[in-house]
């Protein structure tokens, strides 16, 4: 009757830990878990398979560029995503985020707009400090406080 949601775990091969701060941009493989504080851009080397995961004591302050991330802390700066956003209940976003797909929980609040990324966009992913313009595109939506879709 109910069908129990399938896990998409994926493979952390990176930890941050919770008393950890590094200053200045990082770039990783496989999938990285962040307890600590990033001061600096962070992307995925590949964007196929990455997967970053925010704990609820770890937060970023500069731009986003991976393939999927759940989000439980604070990103201050721009997320792009080329496959799924999850923001939890306690995800705070203070700029813009770009994704295929997004799930997010009561409680989550994003303060910048939501772009939606369309199939065309998927084959010239956006590469970290590259341009892009956000504005003006069917989809947007800008958000502020809580969101709850």
């Amino acid at each position: 009757m109910f069908r129990r949601k399938q896990s998409n775990a994926k493979q952390i091969k990176n930890l941050i830990g919770v008393n950890t701060r590094i200053n200045g941009d990082i770039e990783f493989c496989g999938g990285l878990h962040l307890d600590g504080t990033i001061t600096g851009n962070v992307s995925s080397s590949s964007k196929e398979g990455a997967n970053l995961s925010v704990s609820e004591q770890g937060g970023i302050e500069g731009s986003v560029f991976v393939a999927d991330i759940v989000l439980n802390g604070v990103v201050k700066g721009d997320i792009d995503a080329t496959g799924r956003v999850e923001l939890g209940e306690k995800a705070r976003v203070s700029g813009n985020v770009r994704y295929s797909v997004i799930e997010t929980a009561v409680g989550a609040q994003i303060n910048g707009k939501l772009v939606h990324r369309q199939s065309a966009d998927l084959r010239g992913a956006v590469q970290p400090g590259a341009a892009q313009a956000v504005g003006g595109q069917a989809g947007d939506a800008t958000t502020t406080g809580d969101v709850a879709l």
